[in-house]
């Protein structure tokens, strides 16, 4: 069974940083492009970060700024999100995912491009 869960929420004060960390199993993760999105209340899943097969490719949408880095460790099936100069206007649910199309590079900034969206993990910033 596929599935991701993703880890690492809290609560942190504005400027402040987080380290969200997504565990993939029943499938091999460096087969595929990974992505967080996330979501605020009442709102739709907002792409934030993708990474290539390798890693060797990132890609951020632009509501982050250059604040966020993504990465993963193959050998352990994991995925994270390192974000920094948090605000409180970023949405707090954050959810990891893979690309529908394996053995693809494109990291695409399309949320309905991915699958198997996991719970996600809650990120709050207040002072």
């Amino acid at each position: 069974e596929v599935q991701l869960v993703e880890s690492g929420g809290g609560l942190v004060q504005p400027g402040g940083s987080l380290r969200l960390s997504c565990a993939a199993s029943g499938f091999l993760a460096s087969n595929y492009v990974m992505a967080w999105a996330r979501q605020g209340p009442g709102k739709g899943l907002e792409w934030v970060s993708g990474i290539s097969r390798g890693g060797d490719e990132t890609r951020d949408s632009e509501s982050v700024g250059g604040r966020f880095t993504i990465s993963r460790d193959s050998a352990r099936n994991m995925l994270f999100l390192y974000m920094n100069i948090l605000k409180p206007e970023d949405p707090n649910l954050y959810h990891c995912a893979r690309r529908k199309v394996h053995y693809s590079d494109q990291v695409s900034p399309d949320v309905s491009e991915y699958e198997y969206w996991g719970q996600g993990t809650q990120g709050t910033v207040a002072s």
